[in-house]
């Protein structure tokens, strides 16, 4: 069966919204979180291999580390309230990312384009549901941002991290936090910071960047389940859903959508192949699944 889309408009700081009212795709999986099969004969030992990796990667994240405070995350989500930067699709959205190199990527320099349909197409040939599919095929479509109102690409690239607390020696290059003024700031550098124990990832500041920005945009224009906003939200969330990290700020919610993000997370890192993919054969496809989970425009 699928999705409906009912379009209800609403106001809202001047601007009229479409409110996307889903009844979500009763499809919904009973296997999305079944071990991925793809990735058998792939050497895993090569990817995020941040300790050999080429020296703009270091560079870019030494400045993301110092320049991510809590000020900064706070003034930037007070100024995307109520802003639409562009209208548009997601096929239309995916072509404008393809000219975006992601500077935090040690593992490859294939484009945004390749990237999201290989992982797409990973997730496909393991049989999972449509909805995860299309949240392969999208998760990265918040690098739009370093088209919009970024400050380069510190601001939308990279792993993420909560701000506003002790910063986690789980991070890669947690030295380079020095630089940071949170580091030396009572409150911001305690352990649990501005927030109660088990508040919740729902109520904490994740350091800002397509992550997030994305499942603000589509958490009402799609008919995405939980699980696969969450995969969206969280899947450069590395400290946490690697290593486990913040388990002193996790309620019971977060539980499982951190078996969600785990379940993406193979399809999003191994997926990635210098062997190209074809668009244009793989488009019709594409677009289909995009129409059953997603308006035809987007406000972004």
């Amino acid at each position: 069966m699928r999705s409906t889309l009912v379009a209800t408009p609403r106001v809202a700081n001047n601007r009229r919204l479409l409110t996307w009212t889903c009844s979500v795709n009763l499809l919904q999986s009973k296997d999305w979180d079944t071990a991925p099969q793809f990735d058998q004969d792939i050497d895993k030992s090569k990817f995020r291999q941040f300790e050999d990796a080429r020296d703009s990667v270091k560079t870019f994240y030494k400045e993301q580390h110092e320049r991510q405070t809590v000020e900064f995350n706070t003034k930037v989500r007070e100024e995307m309230q109520g802003n639409v930067h562009a209208r548009m699709g997601i096929w239309d959205a995916m072509n404008m990312l393809n000219t975006l190199k992601d500077g935090s990527d040690p593992d490859t320099n294939m484009s945004q384009m390749e990237h999201l349909l290989q992982t797409a197409e990973a997730i496909r040939l393991d049989g999972k549901p449509e909805w995860m599919q299309v949240v392969g095929l999208v998760h990265d479509l918040g690098k739009l941002l370093y088209f919009f109102d970024s400050q380069g690409q510190w601001d939308v690239v990279g792993d993420t991290f909560v701000v506003g607390c002790q910063f986690s020696d789980k991070i890669i290059y947690p030295e380079t936090f020095a630089g940071n003024p949170d580091s030396n700031d009572p409150l911001y550098s305690s352990k649990f910071g501005i927030y109660k124990p088990h508040c919740g990832l729902d109520n904490v500041m994740l350091s800002w960047g397509h992550d997030e920005y994305l499942y603000w945009v589509l958490k009402d224009q799609s008919s995405l389940p939980p699980e696969g906003l969450a995969m969206i939200r969280y899947h450069s969330f590395y400290p946490w859903h690697r290593d486990g990290a913040y388990e002193h700020l996790m309620n019971t919610a977060d539980v499982k959508s951190l078996a969600a993000v785990q379940a993406f997370n193979p399809y999003d890192l191994y997926s990635k192949s210098d062997i190209p993919v074809n668009a244009a054969e793989l488009k019709p496809y594409y677009c289909d699944l995009i129409s059953k989970f997603f308006p035809p425009v987007i406000e972004w």
